[in-house]
């Protein structure tokens, strides 16, 4: 209808649905933000990232060193020496056993002692192998990998700090860049997925795609993400300047050109039985309607008038 309106010399006017723009700000934000955690604790012995560097997942991003572990490990070496030590003890005795039951010197139970003997050394060195891998996959542990690959937003250690299991040397941002929005709950009821978001940025507006509405409402806030092309991504929980579609309102709209300034105020001819003369109106928003410029008429008209388009 405002499009006709806007083709039409002496168009009638009729209220016409407007949306309703509300203005917050959303936080260029990561998709995924999950933190680099130590699996031992220990000291940092080196740190090979720094804040806003690019890794990749699994990449090493520090190392963590616990000197325990290396006593521990000469510890078991030592118990493995001294076990390997008897276990070849044990053979040989269980050897002679065996000859000296050929010749009916011994008893077969005695051989079987023997026996057992050297079972239950071959047993413990097994053990100890054992107790040995596990100190060395400990000892592995101390390399912190990049959980996922993205850029590094926070290092809240240095090289030399004493860290416990499960603490954070690193914070990694990936997934991709997208808006997050925190949107008054009194305009929940409004927001569908897919509309359409008006964005203002450095480099002008742009418009992106209102992704999925979060149902956990915190603090008297809705929580939402839009997916935006080309969304800058200099700078992680930066500010921008956003326009929701929140509802929609009945408005009269004349064309941009119908408007005349003079002296201040603003004019519009409207036509009638009488013939045309001018009426003083006030304006509001500029609206773009069907790619027509459009202008909204606050006072000064009524539904039915005719306005005539075209001046200059």
């Amino acid at each position: 209808m405002p499009a006709a309106a806007a083709r039409a010399d002496t168009a009638p006017l009729a209220p016409v649905a407007v949306t309703e723009w509300k203005a917050v700000y959303g936080r260029i934000e990561t998709r995924d933000r999950i933190p680099a955690r130590a699996r031992i604790g220990g000291t940092v012995a080196s740190l090979a990232v720094a804040e806003g560097d690019t890794v990749a997942a699994g990449q090493v991003l520090a190392t963590v060193v616990d000197a325990k572990i290396g006593y521990q490990l000469s510890a078991i070496d030592a118990r493995a020496a001294a076990l390997d030590a008897q276990l070849a003890n044990a053979r040989a005795e269980l050897e002679r056993g065996e000859n000296l039951l050929q010749r009916g010197v011994t008893t077969a139970q005695r051989l079987d002692q023997l026996r057992t003997q050297v079972d239950v050394l071959t047993g413990q060195i097994a053990a100890v192998h054992a107790e040995r891998q596990v100190l060395e996959q400990q000892a592995a542990e101390g390399a912190v990998l990049a959980p996922v690959a993205g850029r590094v937003l926070d290092v809240p250690l240095a090289a030399g700090a004493v860290v416990m299991p499960g603490e954070a040397v690193a914070a990694i941002g990936g997934g991709g860049f997208f808006l997050r929005l925190a949107v008054p709950e009194r305009h929940a009821a409004t927001l569908a997925e897919g509309d359409a978001i008006r964005i203002e940025t450095a480099a002008g507006e742009a418009e992106g795609r209102l992704a999925r509405i979060y149902p956990l409402i915190e603090n008297g806030r809705v929580l939402a993400d839009v997916e935006v092309e080309g969304l800058p991504e200099t700078f992680v929980d930066a500010r921008v300047l956003v326009r929701l579609p929140v509802g929609a309102r009945q408005a009269l709209l004349v064309p941009a050109d119908a408007v005349v300034g003079r002296a201040g105020l603003d004019f519009v001819i409207v036509t009638g039985p009488a013939g045309a003369k001018e009426r003083a109106v006030v304006i509001g928003q500029r609206h773009d309607i069907g790619g027509a410029a459009m202008v909204e008429v606050l006072s000064g008209l009524r539904p039915g008038d005719r306005v005539v388009t075209g001046n200059e």
